[in-house]
């Protein structure tokens, strides 16, 4: 089945392969990709545009023109945009008049990524048909492998800047999907259309990507389920139910302070807490939770409660003391 993305070339004449300058640096050492190919051909063929521009394969064609070769195999790839097709054609790092803002380069970076992750994948199958990836027949630079993470990023970023930093690229590619994709919240893809308009007028990158990815992951997080009609009504009678064990807890705080009241004294007191201390160790709190009855529950909660309020009392009094001292 004819593949859409393009087309192979058996004799492709090596002379009417153009090479941009954004091609042209140091080859590295092509001894053992020569004696590959001399051994067991050219498994994988470059990548060249309709017109013959070089997309991807610059060493594979270095070493095939020094072994002397006049034609070699090429892989024709379709739908490459014609500023992309512009770019690695140049003959001259000054060739481009009006240099290219954020946003165009990581189109162009976005690109030929893609056009190199894709040759990759190609060497890849390749290599594992023929010699494997350490003899260089893919055209790797010594010591990388085909599939290397991160080597069309920096490959991309080299042919398009010059620069192997492919950072803010990726910055700016990420705010484009939140900008366009459907599935973004509206107001982060406002945020995201706000901030390339911003990278555009000359703004920098990262501070507006960080703005924007806080955003979109804030966005991501989990909301809390909508309460419904009967959790309410669950939510309210249990509150109701706790205000009412608290009210009842006070009331009977209140003492008759009159003549004929009667408290016990602070050395009672004392007595009362010091034998009360570390109680709660002595108890399962299982077996309780078993064995109490109703009145033993609400005995032992009536108590806690009106502890709760009385010790609150006696701490607003002792506050009271003092500053009345």
């Amino acid at each position: 089945m004819p593949d859409a993305r393009g087309h192979i070339e058996l004799d492709r004449a090596l002379d009417s392969i153009s090479v941009g300058v954004r091609h042209r640096k140091d080859p590295g050492d092509l001894v053992p990709l020569m004696e590959s190919i001399e051994r067991l051909g050219l498994l994988q063929p470059v990548t060249i545009t309709p017109e013959g521009v070089l997309v991807c394969g610059w060493r594979r064609l270095e070493a095939v023109r020094r072994l002397g070769w006049r034609t070699m195999k090429v892989w024709v790839r379709s739908g490459i945009s014609d500023k992309l097709e512009a770019l690695l054609a140049q003959q001259d790092e000054n060739q481009l008049h009006k240099p290219l803002n954020e946003l165009e380069k990581a189109s162009l970076y976005r690109e030929l990524k893609a056009l190199r992750a894709e040759e990759a994948e190609c060497r890849m199958q390749a290599t594992q048909f023929g010699a494997s990836a350490d003899t260089g027949d893919s055209g790797c630079a010594s010591g990388a492998q085909p599939g290397e993470p991160g080597r069309a990023r920096r490959q991309a970023a080299m042919a398009i800047t010059g620069k192997a930093s492919y950072s803010t690229h990726e910055r700016v590619c990420a705010l484009m999907d939140w900008a366009s994709r459907k599935a973004t919240p509206p107001e982060i893809r406002a945020m995201a259309n706000d901030a390339l308009h911003k990278i555009e007028q000359g703004e920098p990158v990262k501070p507006l990507y960080l703005k924007v990815k806080e955003a979109f992951d804030k966005s991501q997080e989990p909301q809390p389920e909508e309460e419904t009609d009967l959790a309410r009504l669950a939510r309210e009678a249990r509150e109701r139910a706790e205000r009412e064990v608290r009210d009842k807890g006070r009331k009977n705080l209140k003492r008759n302070h009159g003549p004929s009241s009667h408290f016990r004294s602070v050395r009672s007191f004392n007595l009362t807490w010091t034998e009360l201390d570390g109680w709660t160790e002595l108890y399962d709190v299982d077996a309780l939770a078993a064995q109490l009855n109703r009145s033993d529950w609400e005995r032992f909660d009536r108590v806690v409660t009106a502890t709760i309020a009385f010790r609150d009392q006696l701490v607003a009094a002792r506050r009271h003391a003092k500053t009345s001292a």
